[in-house]
């Protein structure tokens, strides 16, 4: 599995969006074309757009998809979804939208992108390499406050003061610049007596670098609301989030647009001006199943939550 990506939940993504012959789709998060390439064979003659900020996903999309009439992606964050919509004339048409929020198994294979705290290269982490600053170019200035807020915060890390004085502590001496650089501080500042169970010590402080380099959480946040105007009446947004953070951001989302907080006292009618339900759930949260785990370790945190975009009353 270190040189193919498996896509997660796969036939439960496929049921969710409720593919038709003729629809238009959206993958935010192309990867390597997994659920796209599947999409793609039960959609006919309908459209599929994607997106992707890596540049290798966008290569891979050249080589599978280049001369595919049906297929266009757009290099950039998800967050960019309106506008690269609007420019295809497809934004309020959409029959489907999915967003895998899942790193793929090559970035975390290759040593290079530095998402793994497993393998030795270069302290990079972006989605984008040909944008941004890097994880070794934050940690260069960022302070310890700095630093053990993000740990805090995005990996909800109990060490996270410690692991960020000692990160200033060694950079005052050498640079990090790899990432066996990083787990070696990491590993000094965690207490070994104090680690979590069958945990790597590393693993909560490379998971807040990463969503801070690249702003996942934030680009999260500034898509959802637009996934539900790009999407028709009766289309499916589907999300599989991995990790706690990200999934409280999309079920709090789907289930305020499903209930919107309500206005006046409740034994009157509703004002002409209330917030009206944009969308309904479809189902629970959705986890893989056992035959899934066994092929893919990689899709056991994963979870899949799905809504249904009502009709709005002009």
């Amino acid at each position: 599995m270190t040189d193919q990506h498996v896509p997660v939940m796969l036939d439960e993504v496929l049921t969710a969006l409720n593919l038709r012959d003729g629809g238009i789709y959206v993958d935010c998060t192309f990867g390597r074309g997994g659920h796209s390439a599947e999409m793609l064979a039960r959609i006919g003659d309908g459209k599929l757009y994607a997106i992707d900020k890596d540049p290798t996903a966008i290569a891979t999309a050249a080589e599978k998809f280049g001369t595919e009439p049906r297929f266009k992606i757009h290099h950039g964050s998800f967050a960019d979804l309106s506008d690269f919509l609007q420019r295809e004339g497809v934004f309020g048409k959409v029959d489907g939208v999915l967003i895998d929020l899942g790193v793929s198994s090559p970035q975390l294979d290759e040593a290079e992108r530095g998402f793994s705290f497993m393998k030795d290269g270069p302290l990079d982490m972006r989605m984008n390499t040909a944008a941004g600053e890097t994880a070794a170019d934050y940690l260069s200035y960022a302070s310890a406050a700095e630093i053990g807020l993000v740990l805090k915060e995005l990996g909800e890390e109990k060490w996270h003061h410690r692991i960020a004085q000692f990160i200033v502590e060694r950079r005052a001496e050498q640079p990090l610049e790899t990432t066996m650089d990083l787990v070696r501080v990491i590993e000094a500042a965690v207490p070994r007596g104090a680690r979590e169970k069958h945990k790597h010590p590393a693993t909560r402080t490379f998971l807040a670098l990463r969503l801070h380099i690249n702003r996942e959480l934030d680009d999260l946040r500034d898509v959802l609301g637009q996934c539900v105007e790009a999407l028709a009446t009766g289309g499916r947004l589907v999300v599989i989030g991995f990790h706690s953070l990200e999934d409280r951001i999309v079920k709090r989302y789907m289930r305020e647009q499903a209930r919107p907080p309500q206005m006046g006292r409740a034994d009157l009618p509703l004002p002409m001006d209330a917030p009206k339900a944009t969308l309904k759930l479809v189902g629970k949260a959705a986890k893989a199943d056992s035959a899934e785990l066994e092929r893919n370790v990689r899709s056991r945190s994963a979870v899949l939550r799905v809504a249904e975009k009502l009709e709005v009353a002009a």
